[in-house]
């Protein structure tokens, strides 16, 4: 492994490495202790680290496991010299006297160090205060560690620096840039796990395989040499019936309790055989609900154990494990891999087997049993018919990495409605509209109905999901009949369907029918995958009508799939859903986890469709948390162009129009959300309570000073939030019409708006949609120059948005109070003498804001701004903006305990 390798996926581990020496550089002496597996990198990482960072003296060491007994050992490599003195207190004044400039002391496999070596380096650490040292000990997870030596690492370390996995994406990157390969995000994926992102195993991999390897999914990979012979050197040290508990363990290649596997290995003694097994290091042990489980530690081990196997021993073992197996698809599983050539009959076995599963929804196991059953498969057509219902499954399953690399093998068969409809589907998660449609209508076209409706189905569900992601209510509805009528109710394709009928029925403004019909259908939907869909779709409708609490206990009982075999796409819907709720709900820091796990599952299982959906949150979240540089990040993956699916488009220009809102940017609010009023999705985009969009664009026209647009536009939206009686609605286009009275002096008629406004949420657990109506109240009751109502009003929404915390809004809050000029903090000489509505501008304009910026947060006009700054330079004595800014920041660290 070269130098440069290390350097990929490693920018955090470099990062905490430089700000360690960048404090000893300023006098603060520490232990960073780097910890990782053999392999993972981490001596190469601390060597190159100490390569290119900054001018520093080097001294180093390595901890052998054969002098790990001579005393100070290790610090004799370092001094370069022997020790005249076995004391560690004289030994550490040594050191320190050696080190007259910046020292970074590196002792690699520092486990194997002696213990006087340790206690010395510790005590130069404690004693040399004001040092300029940095002290790097590399250390290996190990059960097998020295006692004394363990507890001197443990107490002393002043960071731990775990140099965790590789990601698939650093795969791919070291894959690229060492070895000039591009590796699919599928191969990727599989290349990470089997290695579980050790970096030697990687490159070993990389380096042993030609790169025409590389250019197609395996369901196996090979073990690196040198790893196969370390295990099955290991291997061979174990005792006889250790090695063949081993090599159970390894066909089962899971997790199982440990009278399963004896079973299966049919050995004597059980026990000993375990012992001597896990003190090999070949299996993991624990106990799991009152059981002993058994497993191969990792992947790796258990295809270097497996490849020790003969031809013959390996069938005998698969023919076992079948003979025992607890479940029909883990018996035919274990079947499959004992056989030696094609086998109709097993295959059709998997495809009942399939079709069962099918009926539950638990897409991967039909995958892996519909591709397995295309292998032993005799007739090509029925081979590339199983193929491509297990391709299709993956997809369902949401593992479109590993779809993605049968594509070439996909695209290879002629041309027909299943071929089709199994590219559509890809296309969908993929987030290609045009592609998904021209697909999906051939297949359709070229399908006969009468002849094969299972196929017809399977298409018009793959339908139901595109018009899902156009956002095109009534075409949803329609594809979703056309499914039933095909297969009938109890067909996989037409539960899937029905699962999302009510979201097509509450988008075309038939929310009651919408309820019922989930009603209905919770009666007829079966535990597991089924539930999974069923809980998604009616927790997006729940959220979308007012009942929040009843959308949380929906989509988070969606997310899991540990226990119900669902659909990891299923699962990111739900979690981009659940995000929304708990944004609603007020728990945001519950939103901030939900969206951080679905973000990570986005870019494993790339189901692109979903992508801005999970990070529209996150940018509203962070942006009103004054988090501006995660904000920008989330706004940045939510971004998707005009072409993309409406379901993407949407939540990107509203992750935009929120981040934009926030930082008081009318204009660019108006920007981002001006193409969702002539958009092709309107009927199910104005219908209120699933796109928050309405209010957010009217509010900023009025602050823009657009008012009689505001008004035109605002008129029907009302109107239907009327008739649906959509509580929330109406009260976030309650407080836009009350600003749009404000704006026309129209006080009493605003504080009419305001009010039934609050009234509307009085039960609805909507903390974020109370705090706005407040704060927009407060802004119009100020502006009218009724301060004391205003602050009132003001104070409830402070307090909401800081419950929240929305520090953003709490400062806007705060500066309308003061602006207010009621319960004003101390000033200074000078400041004092400034209005209210002066003070406000002053401080807006010395953050750094432009007129028409601060305009926008005071809901006052541009003009009137440039009247207040003007009075205030001439009260304060100043000429520009630039001594403005610098009299507020000499005020500030004058007074630290002045209010900002």
């Amino acid at each position: 492994m070269t130098l440069r390798d290390v350097l990929v996926g490693r920018e955090r581990e470099l990062s905490v490495l430089g700000q360690a020496l960048a404090a000893a550089k300023a006098g603060t002496p520490s232990l960073v202790l780097v910890e990782g597996d053999a392999g993972s990198g981490k001596s190469t990482l601390v060597s190159r680290f100490s390569e290119i960072s900054a001018q520093h003296t080097l001294r180093s060491a390595r901890g052998l496991e054969w002098e790990s007994q001579t005393p100070f050992g290790v610090v004799t490599q370092l001094l370069d010299h022997p020790v005249s003195v076995h004391d560690p207190v004289v030994i550490a004044q040594e050191i320190l006297d050696s080190t007259d400039q910046l020292t970074m002391v590196v002792v690699d496999d520092a486990h194997h160090s002696d213990v006087g070596s340790l206690q010395a380096i510790t005590s130069a650490l404690h004693r040399g205060r004001g040092a300029q040292l940095l002290v790097v000990l590399v250390v290996e997870d190990s059960p097998h560690i020295n006692a004394e030596v363990r507890r001197i690492l443990e107490l002393h370390w002043s960071q731990r620096l775990h140099i965790s996995a590789l990601d698939a994406a650093a795969v791919i990157d070291i894959a690229r840039v060492r070895n000039g390969i591009d590796l699919s995000s599928g191969v990727a994926l599989q290349l990470q796990e089997f290695t579980a992102g050790n970096t030697l195993d990687v490159v070993s991999l990389l380096d042993e395989l030609p790169p025409t390897y590389w250019t197609q999914w395996h369901r196996t990979l090979p073990v690196p040499r040198y790893r196969a012979a370390s295990i099955a050197g290991t291997l061979a040290l174990c005792s006889e019936g250790a090695r063949t508990l081993v090599e159970a363990a390894a066909i089962l290649g899971r997790s199982t309790t440990l009278s399963h596997l004896a079973q299966l290995a049919e050995v004597d003694d059980i026990v000993s055989a375990l012992d001597n097994a896990f003190g090999c290091g070949l299996l993991t042990v624990h106990e799991q609900r009152g059981s002993t489980e058994v497993s191969v530690r990792g992947k790796m081990v258990a295809a270097a154990v497996s490849a020790t196997l003969g031809p013959t021993r390996l069938h005998q073992l698969h023919c076992r494990a079948a003979e025992i197996a607890w479940g029909d698809g883990e018996r035919l599983f274990h079947l499959a891999a004992a056989a030696t050539t094609h086998d109709e009959a097993l295959a059709s076995e998997l495809v009942t087997y399939a079709e069962l599963r099918a009926a539950d929804g638990a897409w991967s196991e039909v995958a892996d049993a519909m591709v397995t059953a295309s292998r032993l498969t005799t007739s090509r057509s029925d081979h590339e018919t199983r193929l491509l219902r297990g391709i299709d499954a993956l997809t369902g399953a949401g593992d479109i990495p590993h779809a993605m690399d049968f594509v070439p093998e996909i695209e290879s068969i002629t041309r027909g409605p299943l071929r089709d409809a199994v590219l559509g589907y890809l296309a969908i998660h993929r987030g290609r509209p045009t592609e998904a449609a021209d697909l999906l209508t051939r297949a359709w076209s070229s399908c006969p109905a009468d002849l094969d409706p299972a196929v017809a189905a399977m298409i018009a569900q793959r339908m139901v999901l595109h018009s899902l992601a156009r956002l095109d209510g009534a075409a949803l509805v329609q594809w979703v009949d056309r499914a039933v009528e095909l297969v009938g109710p109890s067909d996989p394709a037409a539960v899937e369907s029905e699962a999302i009928k009510g979201l097509g029925l509450g988008a075309t403004g038939h929310t009651e029918q919408a309820l019922a019909a989930y009603e209905e259908l919770s009666d007829r939907i079966r535990p597991g995958a089924q539930a999974q869909r069923f809980q998604m779709g009616r927790g997006w409708l729940e959220l979308a009508v007012d009942h929040p609490e009843a959308a949380r206990r929906d989509l988070e009982s969606a997310v899991s799939t540990e226990f119900s075999s669902g659909s990891a796409r299923i699962s990111l819907w739900a979690q981009a859903w659940l995000a929304r709720t708990q944004f609603a709900l007020g728990a945001w820091d519950d939103a901030l986890s939900t969206i951080d796990s679905a973000a990570a599952q986005v870019d494993r299982f790339e189901i692109d469709i979903v992508r801005p959906l999970v990070h529209w949150s996150g940018a509203q979240i962070h942006a009103l948390r004054g988090n501006w540089d995660l904000a920008r990040n989330h706004v940045r993956r939510a971004h998707v162009g005009a072409h993309s699916y409406e379901i993407m488009y949407v939540p990107s220009l509203l992750a935009r129009a929120q981040f934009s809102e926030a930082a008081a940017d009318y204009a660019d609010v108006l920007a981002a959300l001006t193409p969702l009023t002539s958009s092709t999705s309107q009927q199910w985009l104005d219908e209120p309570g699933f796109w928050p969009w309405v209010d957010l664009y009217a509010n900023a026209l009025v602050m823009v000073g657009r008012v009689d647009d505001a008004d035109t536009f605002l008129q029907p939206h009302e109107k239907t939030a009327r008739i649906r009686g959509h509580r929330s609605a109406t009260a976030r286009l309650g407080y836009v019409r009350g600003r749009i009275h404000g704006a026309r002096s129209e006080l009493g008629a605003a504080r009419n708006c305001f009010d039934d406004a609050l009234l509307s949420l009085e039960d609805l657990p909507l903390p974020y949609d109370r705090a706005r109506i407040n704060f927009a109240y407060g802004q119009t009751l100020r502006r009218a120059g009724k301060r004391a109502e205003a602050d009132v009003v003001l104070r409830d929404a402070r307090e909401l948005y800081y419950a929240l915390g929305a520090a953003t809004y709490v400062e806007r809050c705060e500066r309308e109070l003061r602006a207010g000029g009621l319960n004003l903090s101390r000033m200074d000489k000078g400041i004092t003498d400034l209005t209210p509505q002066e003070r406000a501008v002053a401080d807006l304009v010395a953050a750094g804001k432009s007129n028409k910026e601060a305009a926008g947060e005071l809901f006052l006009s541009v003009k009137t701004i440039q009247y207040h700054l003007t009075r205030a330079y001439a009260k304060l004595g100043l000429r520009s903006r630039s001594e403005l800014a610098a009299l507020f920041r000499e005020r500030e660290l004058g007074d630290p305990h002045q209010e900002t």
